[in-house]
């Protein structure tokens, strides 16, 4: 079954991803997508590892980290839902959404958001002065996000920039100051914006009819699919240049040829992923935007840090 623009649309009314149950914690976990999480907490992570050749790392560290990413999330994804809660009521896609399903309340969404806002600042307090200042500028970065759809296209890059928050935080987490050199930090968040910038215009193609009736800006709705999809490529292109420059610059120091050949595996894994994720996706047949959005965007998040973390053991091993 088509739509008017010819366009075959993925299946069923609801989002994927979902937790089965109707407990509150349940219902609060599928309010803001947790399993979303594995986009950009690992790299929160490989930001921790970056760091780790510069300062001492403790398992306490990394659970204020991983407690600090969780918490910015939850905040920005639960305030997400509640400022589009009257949109995505009318939208077949997202009608079953918490809200606008009623499961959850405004009540009950507007703590959650409090609660997990003053959890971030505070875990950020728990690492260093310099994450505890930082912390309302990113907090009112993520949740800003919320209202880009409103006044521009290009919102996609503004939730790109908040996801690239996590490897720039989890390495100012552990050192407390910026990178050496000055722009490795500023490229690798750059590769994290233009990868998660190109996967949310994909993501976004699905209500592109949508958007544009109702007077959403979004990369899809101006431009119409096909141009969309040619611009989430060359931000993916952009991407991996980004982690190529990243890898090339030794971010764990001096090391051994395999520990390198691991990095740059890495890497290529990354193009090969992004590769296939757009083999599934065309401008005639959204129906494979599922696989394309959540499966191969996990890979790759998760196969990055995986590679990361076995080189930084294999350098504390000797290898």
């Amino acid at each position: 079954m088509t739509n008017a623009s010819g366009i075959v649309p993925p299946k069923g009314a609801r989002d994927g991803q979902l937790l089965r149950g109707q407990s509150l914690p349940v219902r609060l976990a599928n309010f803001v997508k947790l399993p979303h999480t594995v986009f950009a907490m690992p790299f929160s992570l490989v930001g921790v590892i970056f760091a780790s050749t510069i300062a001492p790392v403790t398992p306490a560290m990394v659970g204020w980290v991983l407690l600090a990413f969780t918490s910015a999330r939850f905040a920005a994804m639960a305030f997400n839902r509640l400022v589009d809660r009257d949109v995505d009521a009318i939208n077949p896609r997202t009608a079953m959404r918490e809200l606008p399903a009623g499961t959850l309340t405004v009540g009950q969404a507007k703590l959650s958001i409090a609660v997990t806002s003053v959890l971030f600042v505070f875990a950020s307090g728990m690492l260093n002065s310099l994450c505890l200042a930082l912390s309302p500028i990113a907090l009112l970065w993520v949740l800003g996000y919320s209202y880009t759809k409103r006044f521009t296209r290009w919102s996609h890059l503004w939730l790109g920039l908040g996801l690239a928050i996590a490897p720039v935080g989890g390495y100012l987490a552990i050192t407390g100051a910026w990178s050496t050199p000055w722009w490795l930090l500023i490229v690798f968040a750059l590769a994290v914006v233009c990868w998660s910038g190109g996967f949310d215009m994909i993501y976004a193609l699905q209500d592109a009819e949508f958007d544009a009736r109702h007077g959403l800006h979004s990369v899809p709705s101006k431009f119409g699919v096909r141009k969309a999809i040619g611009i989430a490529r060359t931000l993916h292109v952009l991407a991996v240049v980004c982690f190529s420059v990243v890898v090339a610059a030794q971010p764990l120091g001096d090391v051994s040829s395999l520990v390198n050949g691991i990095l740059w595996a890495a890497v290529a894994g990354i193009a090969g992923m992004l590769l296939w994720e757009h083999r599934l996706v065309r401008a005639d047949d959204l129906s494979r935007i599922d696989a394309a959005f959540f499966t191969m965007n996990g890979l790759i998040s998760l196969g990055f840090f995986a590679s990361v973390l076995l080189a930084r053991v294999l350098m504390l091993r000797g290898a």
